[in-house]
């Protein structure tokens, strides 16, 4: 069985030069590597309420690696999911955090008001079980 992996990173304009000239490849060991930069607008790239942050100033630091707050990275993806018709993956993979982590429909309160409906409409679905 062939699994395949996608690396998302989010760089500020300083980053994305070194990055890639360290990483000139697209992949990386099976890897597909995304890059976004700060300041872009997630989706049909056109300017919404919703941005990429500045990850400097956003990012939860861990020991190896700085993540996204769940909040912030739920929001791109409804944003993008809701503006650009080739991405409603991200709607789906927001449907699945949802009912993996079991959030409730309060989490919409921590989300852009831009964003919240479909927050709510997709929480809304999750709460559908199939009976088998």
């Amino acid at each position: 069985m062939s699994t395949t992996a996608d690396l998302d990173l989010l760089l500020d304009g300083d980053e994305v030069e070194t990055f890639q000239e360290i990483h000139p490849e697209p992949t990386n060991h099976g890897i597909s590597i995304h890059l976004f930069l700060a300041g872009q607008y997630p989706g049909d790239g056109r300017p919404k309420p919703v941005a990429y942050p500045d990850p400097a100033s956003t990012a939860v630091r861990g020991e190896r690696v700085a993540l996204l707050p769940l909040p912030r990275l739920i929001e791109l993806n409804l944003a993008s999911g809701m503006t650009a018709p080739d991405r409603l993956k991200d709607l789906a993979d927001v449907l699945e955090v949802i009912c993996a982590l079991k959030l409730p429909a309060e989490f919409a309160d921590q989300l852009n008001p831009y964003v919240r409906e479909k927050y709510l409409e997709l929480w809304q679905a999750a709460q559908f079980r199939d009976p088998e």
